[in-house]
């Protein structure tokens, strides 16, 4: 995959955002620091990111039929959203903004994705 469609590179940004949030409030680190910890995560949920077949028809992951997520990482994703998620609207208004949009988005069944991709290229 060369070319990320928008909708990726926005939820990339918003988890990134997300992560170090909690990170400097649960590991008190400095600046776009982040522990080891949470860089794993960051690495794990950008790999999960980019391996989404969704891409730009994507909800969030949260509203995903399609766990892609191993179970601890999933809740790890849970803990850091739950603290970081009423944080974004002061640290970045903009991103909370269009993950709640994004959120209001109806997620896609496997079958509807295969079907509306073999009509676009067809």
């Amino acid at each position: 995959m060369n070319e990320q469609h928008q909708r990726i590179k926005r939820e990339k940004k918003t988890i990134d955002k997300m992560v170090h949030i909690y990170c400097k409030g649960h590991h008190e680190t400095k600046g776009k620091e982040l522990c080891p910890e949470c860089t794993e995560f960051l690495a794990y949920a950008f790999l999960r990111l980019d391996k989404c077949p969704f891409q730009e028809e994507k909800s969030t992951c949260g509203k995903c039929l399609v766990h892609c997520y191993q179970p601890q990482m999933r809740e790890k994703a849970k803990k850091i959203m739950r603290y970081s998620g009423p944080r974004m609207l002061l640290h970045s208004p903009g991103l909370a903004l269009h993950h709640m949009l994004d959120g209001r988005k109806k997620p896609q069944t496997i079958e509807e994705f295969r079907k509306k991709k073999a009509q676009s290229s067809a």
